[in-house]
């Protein structure tokens, strides 16, 4: 029996750790038959000794891309039709920063310049990466990103939160935008996990102890694989007509008001 993503082509940003969504992303995506390529900044020695662990990582070519680097957006397409040919029918955003001083409470205090940083490297990127791979996407396809659910104030997330609101608003202007070309654009929003990006939030461990309380289902902070299987779920056929959406895989939390 085949998988989900047979014969798909699919290029994966964020894989840093093995605990990272877009690990276990990329795991079940060459699991259900997908090709993959990996994107890494600023150490792709490191995605390249974590991509060994794949289930097939003689098959994984990683690519040095910074998203806030025009010169390397405006290589990629030509590197990615080196390693995967003439066609991506996927991408999967998974590209978060922000400056320590917009974190960790520091909310008030946080100058335009390191918001700017954030939202350029979190947000703007998705619709740069997406634009700067379009060329490839001549048969339609699927963007995937990653987000934590912007509705609220998190304890201690500061300008992420913005950026994450920002991220998710352009989302659905490239929905709008994209649908013509038959390319869907959605988010997954996931509880916390215990990824390199968690452990940047100064006091991420007050954030992450709200799902202890109030998640319907039992919420695991060192199991990002439901994540991923959301990601790969929407980066196959079985969501055709599905764009402009934010699927939570948060165990149930978005829906409970106290």
């Amino acid at each position: 029996m085949s998988g989900i993503l047979e014969g798909k082509r699919i290029l994966i940003t964020g894989v840093l750790m093995e605990s990272s969504i877009a690990f276990h992303t990329a795991k079940l995506a060459q699991e259900q038959g997908a090709e993959i390529i990996l994107t890494a900044w600023p150490r792709p020695t490191l995605t390249e000794r974590i991509a060994k662990k794949l289930p097939e990582p003689g098959k994984v070519k990683v690519l040095e891309l910074d998203v806030s680097n025009d010169e390397h957006l405006a290589r990629l397409e030509g590197q990615v039709r080196e390693h995967l040919g003439d066609r991506l029918d996927g991408v999967v955003h998974s590209i978060g920063f922000a400056p320590q001083d917009a974190l960790g409470g520091n909310f008030l205090n946080t100058p335009f310049e390191s918001v700017a940083t954030a939202m350029h490297v979190s947000a703007f990127s998705l619709k740069s990466l997406t634009m700067a791979l379009l060329p490839l996407m001549t048969e339609g396809g699927s963007v995937v990103g990653l987000t934590f659910d912007a509705q609220f104030a998190w304890p201690q997330y500061d300008w992420m939160g913005p950026t994450k609101a920002a991220l998710e608003a352009t989302s659905r202007y490239m929905a709008r935008d994209l649908g013509k070309q038959n390319i869907r654009c959605n988010l997954v929003s996931a509880g916390p996990l215990g990824s390199m990006a968690a452990k940047s939030i100064p006091g991420f461990s007050e954030l992450a102890a709200v799902w202890d309380s109030r998640s319907p289902l039992e919420w695991k902070l060192e199991d990002p694989e439901p994540a991923g299987r959301g990601v790969v779920a929407l980066l196959s056929d079985w969501f055709p007509k599905t764009t402009g959406e934010i699927i939570h895989v948060d165990g149930g939390l978005h829906a409970i008001g106290a």
